[in-house]
Protein backbone atom coordinates (compact mmCIF):
# COMPACT_ATOMS: atom_id res chain seq x y z
CA UNK A 1 0.00 0.00 0.00
CA UNK A 2 1.25 3.35 -0.49
CA UNK A 3 2.07 5.62 1.87
CA UNK A 4 3.21 9.18 -0.23
CA UNK A 5 2.70 10.38 -2.89
CA UNK A 6 5.07 12.59 -5.53
CA UNK A 7 3.20 15.36 -7.13
CA UNK A 8 5.61 17.00 -9.29
CA UNK A 9 5.38 17.46 -13.26
CA UNK A 10 9.11 16.03 -14.05
CA UNK A 11 9.45 12.44 -14.47
CA UNK A 12 13.37 12.59 -13.99
CA UNK A 13 12.82 14.48 -10.73
CA UNK A 14 10.24 11.82 -9.77
CA UNK A 15 12.51 9.25 -10.21
CA UNK A 16 14.94 10.55 -8.09
CA UNK A 17 12.44 11.83 -5.18
CA UNK A 18 11.67 8.10 -5.32
CA UNK A 19 14.93 6.42 -5.13
CA UNK A 20 16.03 9.43 -2.16
CA UNK A 21 12.60 8.02 -0.52
CA UNK A 22 13.44 4.38 -0.90
CA UNK A 23 15.31 4.02 2.46
CA UNK A 24 13.17 5.82 4.90
CA UNK A 25 9.57 4.92 3.09
CA UNK A 26 9.02 1.05 3.41
CA UNK A 27 6.15 0.76 1.16
CA UNK A 28 5.68 1.94 -2.36
CA UNK A 29 5.95 5.66 -3.18
CA UNK A 30 3.07 6.43 -5.99
CA UNK A 31 3.61 9.35 -8.99
CA UNK A 32 1.17 12.11 -9.91
CA UNK A 33 2.24 14.71 -12.68
CA UNK A 34 -0.69 17.16 -12.34
CA UNK A 35 -2.78 18.61 -9.56
CA UNK A 36 -5.64 16.64 -11.22
CA UNK A 37 -4.23 13.54 -10.58
CA UNK A 38 -3.18 14.20 -7.28
CA UNK A 39 -7.06 14.77 -6.32
CA UNK A 40 -7.55 11.32 -7.84
CA UNK A 41 -5.06 9.70 -5.89
CA UNK A 42 -5.96 10.81 -2.76
CA UNK A 43 -9.92 9.55 -3.50
CA UNK A 44 -8.32 6.44 -4.11
CA UNK A 45 -5.99 5.96 -1.76
CA UNK A 46 -7.18 6.88 2.03
CA UNK A 47 -4.06 5.34 3.73
CA UNK A 48 -2.05 7.91 1.96
CA UNK A 49 0.02 9.89 4.60
CA UNK A 50 2.26 12.51 2.90
CA UNK A 51 2.43 14.55 -0.32
CA UNK A 52 5.36 16.36 -1.69
CA UNK A 53 3.94 19.19 -3.67
CA UNK A 54 5.70 21.04 -6.41
CA UNK A 55 4.39 24.82 -6.86
CA UNK A 56 4.65 24.71 -10.40
CA UNK A 57 2.93 21.31 -11.64
CA UNK A 58 -0.17 21.79 -14.12
CA UNK A 59 -3.29 22.71 -12.10
CA UNK A 60 -1.47 24.04 -9.34
CA UNK A 61 -1.62 28.09 -8.66
CA UNK A 62 0.96 28.43 -6.60
CA UNK A 63 -0.09 27.68 -2.90
CA UNK A 64 -3.67 27.03 -3.72
CA UNK A 65 -2.90 23.25 -3.73
CA UNK A 66 -1.43 23.73 -0.80
CA UNK A 67 -4.96 24.98 0.95
CA UNK A 68 -6.62 22.83 -1.17
CA UNK A 69 -5.02 19.87 0.47
CA UNK A 70 -4.96 21.50 4.20
CA UNK A 71 -8.87 22.21 3.50
CA UNK A 72 -9.68 18.93 2.02
CA UNK A 73 -7.21 16.70 3.75
CA UNK A 74 -6.69 18.25 7.33
CA UNK A 75 -4.40 14.80 8.09
CA UNK A 76 -2.36 14.52 5.71
CA UNK A 77 1.44 15.97 5.74
CA UNK A 78 2.43 17.98 3.43
CA UNK A 79 5.67 19.23 1.93
CA UNK A 80 6.30 21.90 -0.47
CA UNK A 81 9.02 20.94 -3.28
CA UNK A 82 10.13 24.02 -5.45
CA UNK A 83 12.79 25.64 -7.08
CA UNK A 84 11.54 28.58 -5.62
CA UNK A 85 13.69 30.14 -2.43
CA UNK A 86 12.24 32.90 -1.95
CA UNK A 87 11.81 33.42 2.01
CA UNK A 88 8.07 35.55 1.48
CA UNK A 89 6.93 31.80 -0.83
CA UNK A 90 8.52 30.13 2.19
CA UNK A 91 6.84 32.07 5.27
CA UNK A 92 3.30 31.71 3.51
CA UNK A 93 3.75 28.00 2.68
CA UNK A 94 4.65 27.35 6.48
CA UNK A 95 1.58 29.57 7.77
CA UNK A 96 -0.73 27.81 5.39
CA UNK A 97 -0.02 24.31 7.44
CA UNK A 98 3.03 22.94 5.43
CA UNK A 99 4.68 20.32 7.71
CA UNK A 100 8.17 21.34 5.42
CA UNK A 101 9.82 22.96 2.58
CA UNK A 102 12.48 21.49 0.61
CA UNK A 103 14.27 23.56 -2.14
CA UNK A 104 15.24 21.37 -5.35
CA UNK A 105 18.37 22.59 -4.71
CA UNK A 106 18.92 20.36 -1.67
CA UNK A 107 21.12 17.27 -2.13
CA UNK A 108 18.91 14.01 -2.05
CA UNK A 109 20.72 12.40 0.67
CA UNK A 110 19.11 15.52 3.25
CA UNK A 111 15.66 14.20 1.94
CA UNK A 112 15.62 11.37 4.40
CA UNK A 113 16.54 13.42 7.26
CA UNK A 114 13.63 15.66 5.78
CA UNK A 115 11.38 12.79 5.62
CA UNK A 116 11.71 11.32 9.02
CA UNK A 117 11.89 14.79 10.49
CA UNK A 118 8.08 15.75 8.90
CA UNK A 119 7.04 11.90 10.33
CA UNK A 120 7.81 12.59 13.19
CA UNK A 121 5.71 15.19 13.76
CA UNK A 122 7.96 17.94 13.28
CA UNK A 123 8.63 20.50 10.26
CA UNK A 124 11.34 20.48 8.54
CA UNK A 125 13.55 23.35 6.73
CA UNK A 126 16.77 23.33 5.21
CA UNK A 127 19.26 25.12 7.85
CA UNK A 128 19.98 27.79 5.42
CA UNK A 129 16.10 28.86 5.94
CA UNK A 130 15.15 27.74 9.74
CA UNK A 131 15.35 31.04 10.60
CA UNK A 132 12.01 32.06 9.00
CA UNK A 133 10.13 30.47 11.15
CA UNK A 134 10.61 33.17 13.76
CA UNK A 135 9.25 35.76 10.58
CA UNK A 136 6.35 34.21 10.28
CA UNK A 137 3.75 36.93 9.72
CA UNK A 138 0.60 36.86 12.42
CA UNK A 139 -1.69 37.79 10.29
CA UNK A 140 -1.06 35.56 7.81
CA UNK A 141 -0.93 32.61 10.31
CA UNK A 142 -4.37 33.64 11.89
CA UNK A 143 -5.99 33.82 8.43
CA UNK A 144 -4.19 30.53 7.50
CA UNK A 145 -5.69 29.05 10.42
CA UNK A 146 -9.41 30.13 9.44
CA UNK A 147 -8.95 28.95 6.26
CA UNK A 148 -8.47 25.39 7.65
CA UNK A 149 -12.53 26.37 9.31
CA UNK A 150 -13.67 25.87 5.88
CA UNK A 151 -15.27 22.99 4.05
CA UNK A 152 -13.99 21.87 0.75
CA UNK A 153 -17.12 22.95 -0.83
CA UNK A 154 -16.68 26.63 0.88
CA UNK A 155 -13.14 26.36 0.16
CA UNK A 156 -14.35 26.29 -3.91
CA UNK A 157 -16.61 28.94 -3.49
CA UNK A 158 -14.23 31.49 -1.93
CA UNK A 159 -11.60 30.46 -4.65
CA UNK A 160 -13.88 31.64 -7.49
CA UNK A 161 -15.06 35.10 -4.70
CA UNK A 162 -11.79 35.77 -4.92
CA UNK A 163 -11.30 35.57 -9.04
CA UNK A 164 -14.00 37.97 -8.90
CA UNK A 165 -17.16 35.75 -10.29
CA UNK A 166 -20.94 36.63 -8.97
CA UNK A 167 -23.02 34.28 -7.19
CA UNK A 168 -24.47 33.61 -9.96
CA UNK A 169 -21.37 32.18 -11.97
CA UNK A 170 -20.25 30.64 -9.14
CA UNK A 171 -23.36 28.52 -9.06
CA UNK A 172 -23.22 27.88 -12.52
CA UNK A 173 -19.73 26.52 -12.25
CA UNK A 174 -20.29 24.45 -9.25
CA UNK A 175 -23.74 22.80 -10.65
CA UNK A 176 -25.75 24.28 -7.49
CA UNK A 177 -28.11 26.43 -7.01
CA UNK A 178 -27.71 30.50 -6.37
CA UNK A 179 -29.25 30.41 -3.08
CA UNK A 180 -26.82 27.48 -2.01
CA UNK A 181 -23.82 29.88 -3.03
CA UNK A 182 -25.09 32.71 -1.17
CA UNK A 183 -25.57 30.35 2.41
CA UNK A 184 -22.02 29.16 1.31
CA UNK A 185 -20.74 32.88 1.24
CA UNK A 186 -22.52 33.95 4.50
CA UNK A 187 -20.39 30.76 6.06
CA UNK A 188 -17.15 32.09 4.99
CA UNK A 189 -17.52 35.27 5.94
CA UNK A 190 -18.53 34.50 9.69
CA UNK A 191 -15.66 31.71 10.01
CA UNK A 192 -12.88 34.14 8.21
CA UNK A 193 -14.07 37.22 10.65
CA UNK A 194 -14.26 39.61 7.06
CA UNK A 195 -17.15 41.92 6.84
CA UNK A 196 -17.98 41.53 2.96
CA UNK A 197 -16.62 38.98 0.23
CA UNK A 198 -14.51 41.93 -1.62
CA UNK A 199 -12.43 41.73 1.73
CA UNK A 200 -12.34 37.77 1.95
CA UNK A 201 -11.46 37.82 -1.80
CA UNK A 202 -8.82 40.22 -1.03
CA UNK A 203 -6.87 38.48 1.64
CA UNK A 204 -7.40 35.05 0.10
CA UNK A 205 -5.16 36.71 -3.27
CA UNK A 206 -2.67 38.38 -0.67
CA UNK A 207 -2.07 34.81 1.28
CA UNK A 208 -1.37 33.01 -2.47
CA UNK A 209 -0.19 35.89 -4.92
CA UNK A 210 3.30 36.06 -3.68
CA UNK A 211 3.93 32.86 -4.10
CA UNK A 212 2.72 32.78 -8.08
CA UNK A 213 4.70 35.76 -8.79
CA UNK A 214 8.39 34.45 -7.30
CA UNK A 215 7.18 31.34 -8.91
CA UNK A 216 9.83 29.71 -11.37
CA UNK A 217 9.18 25.79 -12.97
CA UNK A 218 12.31 23.98 -12.48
Amino acid sequence: MARAIIADDHPLFRAAMKQALADCLSSDVIEASSFQQLEQLLGEQPQIELVFLDLSMPGNRGLTGLSVLRSQYPDILVVIVSANEDSRVVRQAMALGASGYIPKSVPLPEWKIAVETVLAGDNWLPSSMQNLSDETDQEMSAFANKLEQLTPQQFKVLQCIADGLLNKQIAYELNVQETTIKQHASAILRKLGCVNRTQAGILFRQMLDTSETFNEPL
